[in-house]
């Protein structure tokens, strides 16, 4: 018998292999980590030159937490790339490209990690970026920006959460 309710099937995400089906934004980039356990407890690299991931200079860094449910962003930078790790908790990274002579103007990138799935991302400049907590307890990333942060002319360039110029939302995403 066939259901009157109309319902939308899945669309594939990842290879069988594990690999994201989505095209990302040109100059991004994501490198999963590997955590390595043993007795003592977890060690899990978070930025080595040897990967060739970026060629900017390693210059600063910091650590930001986010609260359950909340969202850092939208932000984009003219002059620098972020290079963010996820370190702990439950994350959902969403990028939008915003910049006219790109290959991939205007298209949209969202991404997941997790304590199970940490992740370097690697962030052009031009590009707007978010990042939201979707767990349940608070979530930590690190950032290694290629330009140490300039307290008197900050690179940030901001937009709200609810902007009609990027085609998302983030919907609340907790207990759902």
């Amino acid at each position: 018998m066939k259901s009157e309710l109309s319902a939308t099937p899945d669309r594939q995400t990842v290879t069988p292999q594990g690999q994201l089906v989505q095209t990302l934004i040109d100059g991004v980039k994501v490198r999963l980590a590997v955590t390595h356990p043993d007795e003592r407890g977890d060690l899990c690299e978070v930025y080595s030159t040897a990967w060739d991931f970026d060629d900017g200079p390693m210059v600063y860094a910091y650590f930001a937490s986010i609260r359950p449910g909340q969202t850092k962003g939208w932000v984009k930078h003219l002059l620098q790339t972020d290079r963010l790790f996820m370190a702990v908790g439950s994350f959902r990274v969403a990028l939008y490209d915003d910049r006219p002579d790109s290959p991939t103007y205007q298209k949209l990138n969202v991404l997941y990690f997790s304590d199970r799935k940490r992740g370097l991302v690697r962030i052009p400049a031009g590009v707007f970026h978010a990042v939201q907590n979707v767990g349940h307890v608070d979530a930590s990333f690190i950032n290694h920006p290629t330009r140490a942060y300039n307290h008197a002319q900050p690179d940030k360039y901001r937009l709200p959460l609810d902007t009609p110029l990027i085609p998302f939302s983030f919907a609340p995403t907790l207990g759902g």
